[in-house]
């Protein structure tokens, strides 16, 4: 059971330690609110930057590492080089049961619109993750489709879509199964992929940064993101504003190479401004 850092909020206000974090904070702030309010900017980003600690909080890089050690003493962060991350994230990745109930309302919202860029005939790629999954649910609901063939590494997305036959023409990867989040990687899957040339990707993923581009948390999947990218004409990455300004373990490619984002109205308008100064199109819903 994690350990709970107590302090009085009359710091910085309720509202501040309770919604997304300012870039910068008062100077002079007491050990144990740094401590809390870097724990709280872990699960919102699931990644920081000793570096960007000592800028937020206006504090030397000693102070800011020394406020890491502390907290995974008490075991509420992971330290990695040049900062730290959750405890939880350090261990791996969670079912896909689990993350499907995290933002759920967010989740639903990203794919109403993402099935809203969907038109007859078309030919698309669905990634496996809890946002792509809502989208398959999402272009099931919209009557109006059909003769779409819809591409997929996700086994509980293939099996959902297939209440749209014979709208929909279902085709799944093939590949090695990755239970945790019902996917189907190397060996096997990349070839099937890289013998398709489709109109568009639906990409799901871990974090997406202005400096790192999009990433996810485990290689496998990352390695067939990728190959998806390749097969397509057009790239949608869906992603609830959580993950923006966020970098986990794996590359998956660069910001140039997504043409459009997906994602909801509590997104950070400096992380939606350098998405669109890097020429992608961004939907928020």
């Amino acid at each position: 059971m994690s350990e709970t850092i107590s302090f009085e909020p009359r710091h910085l206000g309720e509202a501040s330690l309770l919604g997304d974090l300012p870039d910068q904070l008062p100077d002079n702030l007491p050990a144990e609110v740094r401590q809390q309010l870097t724990h709280q900017l872990l699960e919102q980003q699931g990644f920081v930057r000793v570096r960007e600690l000592s800028e937020r909080f206006g504090v030397s890089t000693v102070t800011a590492r020394n406020d890491l050690q502390s907290l995974e003493e008490r075991r509420l962060a992971h330290r990695v080089h040049g900062g730290a991350m959750p405890v939880n994230a350090a261990r791996g990745e969670r079912p896909f049961e689990e993350v499907a109930t995290q933002h759920a309302a967010q989740k639903a919202a990203i794919a109403r619109a993402a099935a809203a860029l969907v038109s007859n005939g078309e030919s698309i790629l669905v990634d496996v993750g809890t946002t792509t999954a809502a989208l398959a649910r999402e272009l099931i609901a919209r009557t109006d489709l059909t003769d779409l063939t819809v591409i997929t590494n996700g086994i509980k997305i293939a099996l959902d879509l297939e209440a749209a036959y014979p709208r929909f023409s279902i085709v799944v990867t093939g590949g090695t199964l990755r239970p945790k989040q019902h996917s189907l990687v190397d060996p096997l899957a990349a070839a099937m992929l890289q013998s398709l040339n489709v109109d568009t990707l639906f990409l799901g993923c871990n974090g997406i940064h202005p400096e790192t581009g999009v990433t996810n948390i485990n290689l496998p999947e990352a390695a067939i993101k990728r190959t998806m990218i390749d097969a397509a004409n057009r790239c949608v990455v869906l992603a609830d504003s959580s993950k923006l300004g966020v970098r986990t373990l794996a590359q998956v490619c660069d910001i140039s190479d997504i043409d459009v984002v997906v994602t909801d109205s509590g997104a950070d308008e400096q992380h939606l401004a350098s998405l669109r100064s890097q020429g992608v199109d961004v939907i928020v819903c």
